[in-house]
């Protein structure tokens, strides 16, 4: 269950920003996951938000668990011929708003006592009633426009409701979809390339590398770049940056050293 409701809010999620097409300076409803859903492909260019649900929950894996249609109105009637529908969210939860549900429709990631927490297609951030991308959004529970929530089979959800268990939910006053957890990556570094190596005023990737991380380290004496080419504007940079690590003096020359070297994480190149 919980690698289900991972998989949509982060399919979902990836999909945040993206924007439907334009004719003559007017957003079309031209977008991307109608021809992607199998039985879908006429409604390319129609108001896609439900199209959009049904994507996600095809490419997490859970295509089963929601409907299959570019209608909201028939989304609803497929979770309420279930026994699956409610008026309290649910992490996961399909959610539907306007009269009888059938205005527009997107995906509860999470909810707390008073909002919850979407990402939906064929909205905007603008208050405007033309939609024209994929969004995440923060919506009032109680408000009139927030029709209901279908729920997906998912035995252990979370839920708002207190007949949670109904539906094999738990009941829980707040809730969040799990962010998916990633080992992190280690990154390659430059091997320190010795001090004779720059007082022989290179012209490499290499001092390109250092030259950004001087700058990302605020010790930039650059008026361009940096470049490639080893220049005193390097030389200079890197006197901060060995003054930054507390070096004075003669050890502040500007010549990289070892331990500064390796302090600064130039990246591999």
């Amino acid at each position: 269950m919980t690698d289900i409701l991972t998989q949509l809010g982060s399919v979902a999620k990836a999909e945040v920003g993206y924007h439907e097409g334009k004719t003559d300076g007017h957003w079309n409803n031209k977008e991307k996951y109608a021809a992607e859903v199998p039985g879908l492909a006429w409604a390319d260019y129609q108001a896609w938000c439900a199209t959009f649900v049904s994507w996600v929950a095809l490419k997490a894996g859970a295509a089963d668990l929601f409907p299959r249609t570019a209608s909201c109105a028939a989304g609803v009637a497929w979770f309420k011929g279930k026994g699956r529908f409610s008026a309290y969210p649910a992490v996961g939860a399909q959610v539907f708003y306007g009269a009888g549900g059938g205005t527009h429709t997107g995906l509860v990631y999470a909810y707390d006592a008073d909002y919850i927490y979407t990402y939906e297609g064929n909205t905007n951030d603008n208050g405007s009633a033309e939609g024209d991308g994929v969004y995440a959004k923060k919506r009032a529970r109680r408000d009139a426009y927030t029709y209901g929530y279908g729920y997906p089979a998912l035995s252990g959800g979370l839920s708002a409701d207190p007949g949670a268990a109904k539906f094999g939910y738990k009941v829980a006053a707040s809730a969040k979809i799990a962010e998916p957890v990633t080992a992190p990556v280690a990154t390659k570094l430059e091997p320190f390339p010795g001090a004779a190596y720059f007082k022989g005023k290179p012209k490499s990737a290499i001092i390109t590398a250092m030259g950004k991380r001087l700058v990302a380290e605020k010790c930039s004496a650059y008026k361009s770049g940096p470049g490639a080419q080893w220049t005193d504007a390097d030389k200079a940079s890197y006197a901060k940056w060995q003054k930054k690590q507390g070096f004075k003096g003669a050890d502040a020359d500007g010549w990289p050293g070892k331990a500064t070297w390796d302090a600064l994480k130039v990246p591999k190149v």
